[in-house]
């Protein structure tokens, strides 16, 4: 297997970024009539590094980046659960505080989960056989169109799984706009970025990856 430069710093930053997401979607924030949770911010930068992934190192690549995000939310969240859990030192007094901000609840965990799985393998998958079918052209056009319906999907099963029957519908409604509209905003204005990001890294390490014969089921034993 070939020796790639780069590729642990941007796994170790892509999990980083989903841990952070998941952290700071416990705020929802309002500017105006603007409504949309905290993990916003950031994690629209998770699809554009699996855009950079499947660009160049291919869909396999970034499938195991995919799980190992996965993995590192997994853990972040039986820790918190696990540390709350632990009895509370009757000088702290912080107990309700610390649940509330890091006490996940099961629905929005599960939501989270689902979404992400199935928003960014979709988002790969979608790069992937469109740039086979581009010759690894128009890249804007691929790197968007994956988001638009990776994004749509995330953003769509995570707030009905973990709100649904919880907050009004009027409010989903414009949470959902929200986020999905500024999601691919940043896709959009990031292109430049990941424009130059991934020809540095085809440069730096000598790849570019195409899907010809690639097995895409987003679980595979080798």
């Amino acid at each position: 297997m070939k020796p790639y430069k780069h590729l642990d710093i941007i796994t170790a930053t892509f999990a980083v970024v989903l841990i952070l997401s998941n952290i700071t979607s416990a705020k929802i924030a309002s500017i105006g009539w603007l409504s949309f949770d905290g993990g916003t911010i950031l994690f629209p930068l998770a699809y554009i590094f699996g855009d950079i992934l499947t660009e160049v190192y291919g869909y396999a690549k970034a499938r195991r980046v995919i799980w190992i995000g996965f993995a590192m939310n997994l853990l972040m969240v039986l820790t918190f659960w696990g540390v709350g859990a632990l009895p509370e030192d009757s000088l702290w007094g912080l107990q309700s505080s610390y649940d509330n901000i890091l006490g996940f609840v099961p629905r929005i965990v599960l939501g989270s989960f689902v979404a992400y799985l199935v928003g960014e393998f979709v988002n790969s998958y979608i790069l992937a056989k469109m740039k086979v079918k581009t010759g690894g052209k128009k890249l804007w056009a691929r790197a968007i169109g994956s988001t638009i319906i990776g994004q749509f999907l995330d953003t769509t099963i995570f707030l009905l799984i973990a709100f649904a029957g919880i907050l009004p519908w009027s409010l989903i409604g414009v949470i959902w706009i929200t986020n999905y509209i500024f999601k691919i905003l940043v896709e959009i204005l990031l292109l430049p970025v990941t424009y130059k990001m991934v020809a540095w890294l085809k440069k730096e390490e000598d790849v570019d990856f195409y899907d010809t014969e690639t097995n895409f089921k987003p679980v595979t034993i080798k």
